[in-house]
């Protein structure tokens, strides 16, 4: 089995050998569901959009829907102090950006939004097939609590219902092997269908947004319940 580097990468939630990635990037949400996501709690679309830390696809992708895109690598590096105030309408991060949340790289976010500005991180939300393979990552857990790092801190949450789509069931297993070893093998045995369950949480934050009592986590996993708590009113 390959060595991995379970580090998000942008365009993947995790590193993999070229091989295994090519395969997982054709597979990955290939009904877009996460950027059709990201345009209505943003929008994207027609805005001033800065990118952190994306990768050649999702660049590619935030290029042709946005007015302008600027990238950066993070929010606390050079090119992201260089930006002016109120530099753009929205900052999407996928999987590389606020592994948690500090208090310096949301300040930061807050500075380069303009009024009404949106913030837009995307990480692994579990409780799918997919987190079977990962063990256990805080993504799974803490983070989307609402004592957690990010409903904290004034984002609220979208659970969107993805999948790791395969042509068929042999080349689903045939990755699975390749890029997981014998928990793939095992994770692949219980396939009937190529594909993969795969629940992605889209943390939304409005600029200068703070944490209140309707802070809500919206439609959770199937199986997955939460305390009863009256309905959330998006700010």
């Amino acid at each position: 089995m390959p060595r991995l580097d379970f580090s998000p990468v942008s365009d993947l939630p995790l590193s993999l050998p070229s091989g295994p990635a090519a395969l997982l990037a054709a597979a990955l949400d290939r009904e877009r569901k996460i950027d059709r996501a990201l345009e209505t709690l943003g929008p994207i679309g027609g805005k001033d959009v800065i990118l952190v830390g994306g990768g050649a696809d999702e660049t590619a992708r935030r290029t042709a829907e946005a007015a302008r895109l600027t990238t950066i690598g993070s929010l606390l590096d050079g090119d992201a102090n260089a930006l002016p105030d109120g530099s753009a309408d929205a900052i999407v991060s996928a999987w590389a950006g606020f592994r948690g949340v500090e208090p310096d790289e949301l300040a930061s976010a807050d500075r380069l939004l303009r009024p009404n500005g949106r913030l837009l991180v995307v990480h692994d939300y579990g409780r799918d097939d997919v987190s079977r393979l990962r063990g256990e990552l805080p993504e799974y857990g803490t983070w989307s609590k609402r004592s957690g790092p990010f409903l904290a801190n004034g984002f609220r949450v979208r659970v969107i219902h993805c999948f790791w789509s395969f042509d068929t069931l042999e080349a689903a297993q045939g990755f699975l092997g390749e890029a997981f070893g014998a928990d793939g093998t095992a994770v692949a045995d219980g396939l009937k269908r190529p594909r993969l369950s795969y629940n992605v949480a889209i943390y939304h934050r409005t600029r200068g947004a703070v944490r209140g009592d309707d802070a809500a986590e919206a439609a959770p996993p199937r199986g997955h319940v939460y305390p009863a708590r009256r309905p959330a009113t998006r700010r």
